[in-house]
């Protein structure tokens, strides 16, 4: 058998994998494209399983894809040629799912909303100690651990908003309960 197409085959497969089914390929905003992945996910498990199993098939899932980047981050580093590749996208995925594993309140559509661009915001400022993390760990953790924590500003921002929704008469569209 021909190792080049074996060869080829695999990282077919892992470009597959860590550019979140192609999202994180996108020519523009690839981390937000590949966010979407994981709310995809987040949709699916809601409205597809029954509501005593979201909170195990979420963590589960999310399990998975953080071991899936620290497993392909090498593969990724050099296949991509860089340290925490644009195409890379996995740590997006996995930091949108913390959102609604720490976030359990409110409508999927209101979750959905505010998780994604909440997050997305945090992960592209790079709220400290995001900022430090990106900048000064490497591997897999490292590319992961700072969207985790931009995940964790995100929730917090999300428990604010349903805090101050009622106050201001707002929570329709805000984070109602």
């Amino acid at each position: 058998m021909d190792r080049g197409y074996q060869t080829r085959g695999k990282d077919c497969l892992r470009v597959v994998v860590a550019s979140a089914a192609g999202l994180g390929l996108s020519p523009i905003a690839p981390g937000s494209f590949g966010t979407l992945l994981g709310v995809l996910f987040h949709i699916s498990i809601i409205l597809f399983l029954p509501a005593k199993t979201h909170l195990t098939v979420l963590v589960a899932v999310f399990t998975v894809v953080c071991i899936a980047n620290n497993l392909l981050t090498p593969w990724a580093e050099e296949y991509w040629q860089g340290k925490d590749p644009k195409n890379f996208v996995l740590d997006e995925v996995a930091g949108y799912l913390l959102v609604p594993i720490l976030f359990r309140h409110g409508q999927l559509w209101q979750v959905v909303l505010w998780g994604f661009l909440l997050f997305r915001i945090f992960d592209i400022v790079k709220v400290p100690p995001a900022k430090q993390i990106d900048k000064k760990m490497e591997g897999g953790w490292g590319i992961l651990l700072d969207d985790l924590v931009s995940a964790g500003y995100a929730v917090s921002a999300m428990y604010f908003l349903r805090w101050v929704g009622p106050k201001i008469g707002a929570s329709s569209w805000l984070l109602s309960n």
